[in-house]
């Protein structure tokens, strides 16, 4: 049965940026022979992206003139491959887990170089941090007191901490300590002595605009010079992640948005433009960072890089998207093909638990590749598609869009899902079924012959 009623429908497209490292591996005939060999959809990784992402920001502090680290995030990529490189680039983690932990250890990361965050950890995180020599971002009243409780009957080294402040802009986060609460910490911080090394303030804030982060920040630095009246290191804070990435040009986020309808959705699936990651931000990644650095709050006259300046205190951050960025894609083949009311339903042979979007009752939007055994398809044709999962759930959907498409979707041809490394990938992957979890290929060469291996990780 033809499929012709949406092909001169102006059917919704979000084509990411060109991406020249994608590209290559899109047009160089590896991505067919690996989906024969593991018989399963898989992830390409490319270290190399994250050690620029990683160089950028390092740049955007220096040319600030700033003292400041960088703490990868982990929990936006389980792969291994980004510990290797934090290690070998003298780069911090951020963990929230003992899992996480001993395997940022196992690669080579120093205790030093890592910072425990996450709510209300329990004692074995706490101990091994401690042991470890790491700095830990204290969420509240009770953990400090188990904290302090653990240091004084058992570690050989004082505690590293930070006090997380709750965002007054944000009262009802779950995240940090009000006024009140980090007047009380810093008292009982003050009374342990040399039990714990108080060393700043952290928070956590939603969202990605950059003016409520240096406003926050610079009310951080208030509280530094506070601590350090009554005899508290207090000499960095950390500003926490939520610098994002853009995936896509500002034309074409904003044509999506206004021409995306119910119809371009199979079983005319309604989403919230509002839950949809902005796909196209104007300031993303180190750049955001420079924004902040040069942002004067409401109430004041001095940017947030003179006053840390000024007040000698170092800044940390916790990206993991923006590390991320164009440091990965996603790979499934095409095991089936349905005609459907104008439109064709793809069958691939993973699930949407490998596009980890529906998690927040979103989809990932950017234009997934299709890539024939004869290289990438191309065309001005529109062969709009939705792509579901290998699963028996209705639900099981990796993208209800009705993708444009340049040439039908066949048996055999493979969807890749562009920039997926950043919090896609992996964050919801289970074995539903008893699929096998895909794995994650490094590509460590893409000129000339490929080199890839498979990601390795430490067994904990």
């Amino acid at each position: 049965m033809a499929v012709t009623d949406l092909h001169t429908a102006n059917v919704p497209t979000l084509p990411a940026h060109t991406d020249p490292d994608t590209d290559q591996v899109l047009d160089g005939g590896l991505l067919h022979e690996l989906s024969y060999a593991f018989d399963s959809p898989f992830h390409f990784l490319l270290p190399h992206r994250f050690d620029a992402n990683l160089a950028a920001f390092r740049t955007a502090l220096s040319d600030a003139g700033v003292e400041g680290r960088v703490y990868y995030a982990k929990k936006a990529n389980k792969a291994a491959v980004w510990m290797e490189r934090c290690a070998a680039h003298q780069a911090g983690v951020d963990v929230a887990s003992a899992p996480e932990l001993r395997e940022a250890l196992g690669h080579g990361v120093r205790g030093e170089n890592i910072v425990v965050t996450g709510p209300a950890k329990n004692d074995e995180l706490l101990r091994l941090a401690v042991l470890q020599g790491c700095l830990i971002a204290v969420d509240a009243l009770d953990e400090l007191d188990l904290l302090i409780t653990l240091t004084l009957t058992g570690t050989v080294r004082p505690a590293r901490l930070l006090l997380r402040r709750l965002p007054p802009a944000q009262p009802h986060s779950r995240f940090g300590m009000n006024a009140d609460e980090l007047a009380t910490a810093l008292d009982r911080c003050v009374r342990a002595g040399n039990a714990v090394r108080m060393e700043g303030f952290s928070f956590h804030l939603s969202g990605y605009a950059t003016q409520p982060r240096a406003d926050l920040a610079q009310e951080l630095l208030d509280l530094c010079l506070k601590a350090r009246v009554l005899g508290l290191q207090a000499d960095r804070i950390s500003i926490g992640g939520g610098f994002a990435v853009d995936y896509s040009s500002a034309d074409h986020w904003h044509t999506f948005l206004a021409e995306q309808r119910p119809e371009h959705y199979h079983a005319n699936k309604t989403f919230h433009t509002a839950d949809f990651y902005p796909y196209h931000s104007p300031v993303a990644g180190a750049d955001a960072l420079r924004t902040i650095l040069a942002t004067v709050p409401e109430s004041g006259t001095t940017t947030l890089a003179e006053r840390l300046k000024e007040t000698g205190t170092l800044l940390m951050m916790e990206p993991g998207r923006a590390l991320l960025d164009g440091a990965g894609a996603s790979v499934f083949r095409v095991q089936g093909v349905k005609d459907r009311d104008g439109y064709r339903i793809v069958t691939v042979d993973g699930t949407s638990l490998s596009v980890s979007e529906q998690w927040f009752n979103s989809e990932y939007l950017p234009d997934p590749h299709l890539v024939t055994p004869s290289g990438r398809a191309h065309g001005s044709e529109v062969h709009p598609a939705c792509v579901g999962g290998a699963s028996c759930l209705e639900s099981d959907m990796l993208t209800w869009r009705k993708v444009p498409f340049p040439a039908r979707p066949r048996v055999g041809d493979l969807l890749v899902y562009p920039n997926t490394a950043g919090y896609q990938m992996d964050s919801n992957e289970s074995p539903f079924h008893d699929l096998p979890l895909p794995p994650k290929v490094v590509l460590d060469r893409l000129g000339g012959r490929p080199r890839w291996r498979l990601d390795r990780r430490p067994a904990c």
